[in-house]
């Protein structure tokens, strides 16, 4: 196949780490892989006058920010201004896919010879993601295929079709531990960052809650920005910024538990990093978490309940070496079940049936 993937500016969040895997291992299997992206989106005039008022001179937009595509051996065509992407932008080919909601838009409006149109959703509702256009883009003629049930179920609200579910997998190679006892101190962890949509600020409250009764609980995270004084992380937090995929196991493999406070996601695949690493995740009900944590390896709490997830920190803090360490062997069997290999071939026969679908359509 000619796989096409029109993507916004490459960066290095969640969602861009799962292309750039589903790109990699595609064209390993001999497909020709390429990838069109958008230029930098202009910055905000007021956040330019800020900038520039508070003597920091006026803000300039980088060409290229750091991404997961960087080290991939993948032809990349990037856009010198943020626009649309269009025909003169795409090379022929046998499918091409739409990577986010704008993009969607774009590749609707593709002529036939760039490929089969799919679409690879991957969030709802995240930074950057007007609710009412990313739904619009629901019913545009696009092949879906997305990440968890969740989401495929809020796209059968809107539209009647077949959307194909290809969950995430986790890099075992990255995310592995070997079996260990429980902490000898109560540990949590959680993903920093001060998008609301995140829930940093969930985890934070119940941390601190769960403090009254666990005094010496000792409370690690991560995150790709620095701490604001708006969200403050909690007294005495281990925290490191901008850490390489490689070292984050080595904030998962000290937690007795993992901490997911998310409101709106597509996956989460710090469940499945954080489970690879035989660490129990306490998570809200978003993306794949209800799927995930039904098998046991951790505990499902309610949606904007800070109490409730202070009481599953207690809960776990609270639990025998051998009741944590099963709990644990759980999570680890969890994040075993989905592998990239098979997510791959889940993937790949979802594009091949796009095409398809696609060639009926014209018959």
């Amino acid at each position: 196949m000619k796989i096409t993937f029109v993507m916004p500016q490459p960066d290095m969040s969640g969602g861009n780490r799962v292309i750039a895997v589903y790109a990699q291992r595609l064209k390993k299997r001999g497909h020709e892989v390429c990838m069109v992206c958008a230029g930098p989106r202009p910055l905000p005039f007021r956040h330019c006058v800020k900038s520039f008022a508070l003597g920091r001179g006026w803000p300039r937009i980088p060409l290229m920010r750091p991404s997961h595509f960087d080290r991939l051996d993948i032809a990349c065509t990037r856009l010198k201004k943020f626009r649309p992407i269009v025909d003169s932008d795409v090379p022929d080919g046998d499918v091409v896919v739409a990577t986010w909601w704008e993009t969607a838009e774009w590749v609707a409006g593709l002529s036939p010879s760039k490929g089969a149109k799919a679409y690879f959703m991957q969030d709802y509702g995240g930074a950057g993601q007007p609710i009412d256009k990313v739904r619009q883009t629901w019913r545009l003629p696009l092949h879906i295929i997305t990440i968890s049930n969740w989401l495929c179920d809020l796209v059968l609200e809107t539209r009647n079709t077949e959307v194909i579910v290809v969950p995430n997998s986790v890099d075992l190679d990255v995310f592995d531990l070997p079996p260990r006892n429980k902490p000898v101190r109560s540990t949590v962890g959680f993903l920093y960052t001060p998008l609301p949509q995140k829930g940093a600020d969930i985890c934070i409250k119940a941390v601190d809650l769960a403090r009254a009764r666990i005094p010496n609980l000792r409370v690690v995270a991560f995150g790709s920005r620095p701490a604001t004084d708006e969200l403050p992380l909690p007294e005495g937090t281990e925290f490191a910024c901008r850490l390489p995929d490689g070292q984050l196991k080595s904030i998962y493999g000290v937690c007795t538990a993992w901490l997911f406070g998310t409101r709106r996601e597509g996956f989460g695949l710090p469940i499945l990093e954080a489970m690879a690493c035989r660490t129990p995740v306490i998570g809200t009900p978003a993306g794949a978490s209800p799927e995930l944590l039904s098998k046991g390896g951790g505990i499902l709490v309610k949606p904007e309940d800070a109490q409730d997830m202070a009481r599953a920190i207690e809960r776990v803090h609270s639990l025998s070496d051998a009741e944590w360490r099963a709990m644990s062997d759980l999570a680890y069997a969890t994040a075993t079940g989905y592998t990239w290999q098979d997510a791959t071939d889940a993937f790949e026969r979802a594009l091949n049936e796009a095409i398809e679908r696609t060639k009926h359509k014209t018959e």
